[in-house]
């Protein structure tokens, strides 16, 4: 769709489609980015809308650290390697 995106078993699991905003976009559950968000609520919140409800999150990416970063990727990651 035009951004650089990231995926495992050809489904996206991470994309850079709001670089220009700030934010990089995880492919996690509703579960795993209610955690996320409740744990950091100034790096994580969810996409608008409907992507959003299904646990599309943006990530603040000049906030986050490289640990963060790295265990929110894994995260979203391993969920899409399981489906």
């Amino acid at each position: 769709m035009g951004s650089p995106d990231f995926r495992v078993g050809g489904r996206i699991f991470a994309t850079l489609a709001h670089q220009d905003q700030g934010y990089g976009n995880l492919m996690l559950t509703p579960e795993a980015q209610a955690d996320f968000v409740a744990d950091r609520p100034d790096l994580f919140l969810p996409v608008a809308g409907g992507w959003g409800r299904m646990g599309a999150t943006h990530v603040r990416l000049g906030e986050a650290d490289e640990e963060v970063l790295s265990g929110a990727l894994r995260t979203a990651w391993q969920i899409r390697r399981e489906k």
